[in-house]
């Protein structure tokens, strides 16, 4: 006899089903093999007390601070750990308990019932001269040169801007904007290029957008959020997605010192107004992508934390999409150039599908293509 400690286990049912485990058996046993955690901000003293001895009950545990036990505070941050079986097992329990501790209960069955989506790799083309990596720059046929070559690289989305967001970047007239797509739009439709992959305008101007969707776009990159509502309608009115990305200021004020109380939450609450706001006025879930935008009014600490606990964002039920392609964070890390970060944006990129981002957007595809097979095959 031999034994020998396994690694992390992404696929309990796949593992089982290859041992050849009953089929009942492989539903059961899964739920005890995926050990899930959740932080638990400004829990009230009581409820913390109640859940403690409620999850000790049935194996799991609630990680409290000193004091928790006579109530020193009003609330407690506090850590739940335990399997899928006992936070489905929590979710019925709590219904029935005070202190906000139903609200608890909504929220497990909320994170238990997460959508599952297909990775999908988002090409980067730039059709102005001042965006921060120079190898996205393209203009008119050149640019189409470099569509055709992504999508025979592997590309399933490619995103066309006209203006620069990196930080300290100048605002561009929409029409200045416009001028600069159009060529590029025009060819996509007059190739039907939209035919062999998803296309995404990467704009929050409604005439630069609208002008892309008519070209055969079906995809609307916002990096404001859902601000306008106009945006809202148009993908509404073309049935196409909408990207709705957390920036705190503007390109030209985001990273002049970002500060939040718990960028976790703050990120969240965004997502849940912003789809609400979308919501009501006719786009489904099922047509909105969400982007914690990194590097976007983040410091290094925040943007490790965004992609750390990625997971979480896929409660909203939406596709999730991770951008850090050759971002300065990773220099942060390890000082390099722009041009030598395509390593750290895999490291980060798959960290992050690891964790439940669903469309990368990156400026190496073909790279990210063999990379995420290779993590595809390892998990």
């Amino acid at each position: 006899m031999h034994i020998y400690k396994l690694g992390p286990i992404t696929d309990a049912r796949a593992v089982l089903k290859a041992l050849d485990v009953e089929s009942g058996g492989v539903s059961i046993m899964a739920k005890k093999m995926e050990l899930l955690y959740f932080f638990i901000k400004d829990l009230k003293t009581p409820a913390a007390n109640i859940l403690k001895q409620d999850a000790l009950s049935i194996g799991a545990e609630l990680a409290v601070p000193g004091g928790v036990i006579l109530c020193e505070k009003p609330t407690y941050d506090c850590i739940l750990i335990g399997t899928r079986k006992h936070m489905e097992l929590l979710s019925r329990k709590e219904l029935a308990q005070p202190f906000g501790l139903k609200t608890v209960a909504t929220e497990l069955k909320r994170f238990l019932s997460e959508k599952s989506y297909p990775t999908r790799i988002m090409g980067v083309v730039n059709a102005n001269d001042d965006s921060f990596f120079a190898g996205s720059r393209f203009k008119a046929e050149d640019a189409v040169r470099q569509i055709e070559k992504m999508i025979d690289e592997g590309a399933d989305i490619i995103d066309v801007g006209a203006v620069s967001s990196r930080p300290g970047s100048k605002a561009v007239s929409a029409e200045e904007e416009l001028a600069r797509i159009q060529p590029i739009c025009d060819i996509i439709r007059s190739e039907a290029l939209y035919e062999k992959a998803l296309f995404s305008v990467d704009s929050y101007a409604p005439e630069v957008v609208e002008y892309a969707l008519k070209s055969g776009f079906g995809l609307i990159n916002d990096i404001t959020g859902a601000s306008d509502e106009r945006l809202i309608d148009l993908a509404v009115t073309y049935d196409a997605k909408l990207c709705i990305m957390h920036m705190k200021g503007t390109p030209q004020t985001m990273q002049k010192t970002p500060e939040y109380d718990d960028v976790m939450v703050e990120i969240s609450d965004f997502f849940e107004a912003r789809i609400h706001k979308c919501e009501a006025r006719g786009l489904g879930r099922e047509n909105i992508i969400l982007d914690v935008g990194i590097g976007f009014g983040k410091t290094l600490e925040h943007n490790l934390t965004l992609i750390k606990n990625m997971a979480h964002f896929k409660v909203f039920g939406c596709e999730v999409l991770v951008g850090a392609s050759r971002k300065s964070m990773i220099d942060k890390i390890v000082p390099s150039g722009v041009d030598e970060r395509l390593p750290g944006t895999l490291a980060i990129h798959l960290k992050a599908v690891e964790h439940g981002a669903s469309i990368v957007r990156c400026h190496d595809v073909k790279e990210h293509k063999q990379a995420l097979a290779v993590l595809k095959a390892m998990l």
